[in-house]
């Protein structure tokens, strides 16, 4: 089966959709990734082949309804059996064209979509997703979605049946960091221990500025961010800031591979969102179950999901509000304790938090 998988991203960095074309290949499948072409886009190597539109627009609702209407035309005529819509800004297209040619459609929502960051505050922006949401997804037999609240409140609005695909790492074998020599790499000393924040820092509430305030108070750490964005660019400019003593670090996003080579190489990860908006109170960030996966001990913020897995997994401290000195506070609990407790607990954790847990759900969806 011929499968159209749509995403309004440039396909480099989305590990949740290479997964699911994985395991569409490993079915006997033919993805086709449909995306963005940026400047600075690297090649698709797989698995599957990929097609990619270079739009005039980068962002806005420009950006939006020129995506829509390239993605629309490709799909009228496209050699497909099937589409695979990635949240809501591709789903519009994708429901349309399915149902006049007849195609099967799957519909993956990786977030709360309009309970975004982007959205609040603009009501006409959110009127016009709510919409399309309105307008789609009662259409939909079934839909997937990232974790058990995002699904419930997908449930009780429109009651479809939603079912759970949560964005964790395959197994594989936690990387050989003895020698730390990643850090080495970056020119990041390993003197002290190295706490690490990564991801895509594009709105002002995953507590970047509050993990770089904090460096004031914890005096014998290092912190790396490791990403881009808004706030990653302001952190760049306050490395050189003498309250740090030059223990801030910053390094641009990674491939996934290496990531996780720097990210088995720290002490500490940090996943410190704040809940300014439904979609954040309710997320489950990739990077804590990366962390997971390599034996990294974890200091989180208060979101829903989170402290679920952290707290019943056992494998950090979950801090109740994002300040300076609980963040300080809760990075000298982790620390005091050993860090082969730490890492029993999560390589026991990840037996039952990897991908294969819940993708069977992919082929299921396809299917059915």
């Amino acid at each position: 089966m011929k499968i159209a998988v749509l995403v309004s991203n440039d396909l480099s960095f989305d590990q949740r959709v290479r997964k699911t074309c994985k395991v569409l290949v490993d079915a006997g499948h033919e993805p086709i990734l449909v995306g963005r072409l940026l400047s600075d886009s690297t090649p698709y190597e797989g698995p599957g082949s990929a097609i990619r539109f270079s739009l005039k627009h980068s962002s806005g609702m420009f950006f939006y309804a020129e995506l829509q209407w390239a993605l629309w035309k490709w799909l009228k005529t496209a050699d497909i059996d099937a589409v695979w819509a990635n949240d809501l800004d591709t789903l519009l297209p994708a429901l349309l064209v399915s149902r006049r040619r007849k195609l099967r459609i799957v519909y993956d929502s990786h977030e709360y979509f309009t309970e975004a960051a982007g959205l609040t505050g603009r009501p006409l922006r959110r009127w016009v997703w709510l919409t399309i949401e309105k307008y789609c997804i009662p259409k939909l037999k079934k839909m997937l979605t990232v974790n058990e609240s995002i699904a419930a409140h997908y449930r009780s609005r429109y009651g479809v049946q939603v079912d759970v695909l949560r964005n964790m790492p395959v197994l594989s074998d936690v990387p050989d960091i003895s020698h730390r020599k990643a850090f080495e790499e970056f020119k990041i000393p390993t003197d002290l221990p190295i706490l690490l924040l990564q991801g895509a820092f594009m709105d002002r509430d995953r507590g970047t500025s509050d993990a770089v305030d904090a460096l004031e108070l914890m005096t014998d750490v290092r912190l790396v961010l490791v990403g881009a964005g808004i706030e990653f660019d302001e952190s760049i400019k306050r490395m050189n800031d003498p309250r740090w003593r030059g223990r801030l670090h910053c390094i641009p996003r990674l491939p996934y591979e290496k990531l996780r080579i720097l990210t088995a190489s720290a002490d500490v990860g940090l996943s410190l969102d704040k809940g300014m908006h439904a979609n954040y109170l309710l997320s489950l960030p990739n990077k804590l179950f990366d962390f997971i996966h390599v034996g990294l001990p974890i200091v989180a913020s208060p979101m829903v999901e989170v402290r679920r897995i952290v707290e019943e997994n056992g494998v950090g401290v979950v801090i109740e509000d994002v300040t300076t000195v609980e963040i300080s506070r809760a990075v000298s609990k982790v620390l005091s304790s050993p860090r082969d407790m730490w890492f029993e607990k999560c390589m026991a954790a990840r037996k039952n938090l990897h991908w294969g847990t819940d993708s069977f759900l992919i082929l299921a969806h396809l299917e059915s």
